[in-house]
């Protein structure tokens, strides 16, 4: 992705000066116009996407057979703990890098809420590969008569550990869908006219002014400029700024201004 440094443009209101260094993200979402009635990815991001998830296959079908190379142990005698033990390292590994590319994947192209079984299958693939890739093992390990109760013991509390773990970063809390990319979208341009934001790298919100009090801070060195699906894509934010929404509202001068204003009330940090 190329980054390029651009100068604040004053032509809309609700961007308004700042000292920081700002980093504009392009947008290459130049096929789809400037009102689409539900996210489209671009076809680059799809294009990424499926490289990404090719890869996170190919290392979930190397971790699968980590596990099969240590149930093969487990009928070898004497059995060799450390070669299981080994390779349920290696199982786990595989697991986690295949459901971290897996759920960048899904933030590049995200599935739709209407096919809920499928919308699952894809936001929580790293989980259901996650239980494939070590529940058949800790069956065989509790089941198997070639090892002892204190050997079962041990390697059933590895692969159990690994086993979790592997759940817990292959399941996504927050799974990105077209109807929330859209949402989120279509709010960004109605409070502002276009689809541009602001970001940092440690920011857990992305913004409609530059000069938020929020972002323009002393530790802040430079700020992110791109589309909304650009802040999910990158650093996965997903909230609006609930002072930079009250803003814009007071600026428009919607109804919205006394409940923007009420929720800010009770927002105790901004980023």
């Amino acid at each position: 992705m190329l980054l390029s440094i651009r100068k604040l443009n004053h032509k809309k209101s609700f961007i308004m000066a700042t000292n920081k260094k700002i980093v504009k993200i392009d947008d290459d979402k130049s096929e789809a116009g400037n009102e689409t009635p539900m996210f489209v990815p671009t076809a680059e991001n799809k294009g990424r996407a499926t490289r990404l998830r090719v890869i996170a296959a190919i290392l979930w079908i190397l971790a699968i057979g980590a596990q099969i190379g240590a149930i093969t142990f487990l009928f070898k005698q004497p059995v060799n703990m450390t070669w299981i033990i080994i390779l349920i390292v290696v199982d786990l590994a595989l697991a986690i890098v295949g459901s971290i590319l897996w759920k960048k994947s899904n933030r590049l192209d995200p599935a739709s809420k209407k096919n809920k079984f499928r919308f699952f299958m894809q936001s929580q693939l790293g989980l259901v590969v996650a239980v494939i890739a070590f529940l058949p093992l800790i069956i065989f390990i509790l089941t198997s008569k070639n090892i002892d109760g204190k050997q079962k013991t041990i390697l059933g509390a590895i692969a159990g550990i690994a086993l979790v773990i592997a759940g817990l970063i292959g399941y996504d809390f927050n799974p990105p869908s077209v109807e929330e990319y859209t949402e989120q979208t279509s709010r960004v341009e109605e409070l502002t006219g276009q689809n541009i934001v602001y970001w940092t790298k440690s920011g857990t919100k992305y913004h409609i002014y530059n000069d938020c009090h929020s972002i323009n801070k002393d530790v802040t060195t430079e700020i992110f400029e791109g589309p909304v699906y650009k802040a999910r894509e990158l650093k996965n934010i997903t909230e609006l700024c609930k002072f930079c929404e009250t803003r814009a509202l007071k600026e428009k001068g919607t109804p919205e201004t006394e409940s923007a204003e009420n929720e800010e009330e009770l927002q105790d940090q901004e980023e």
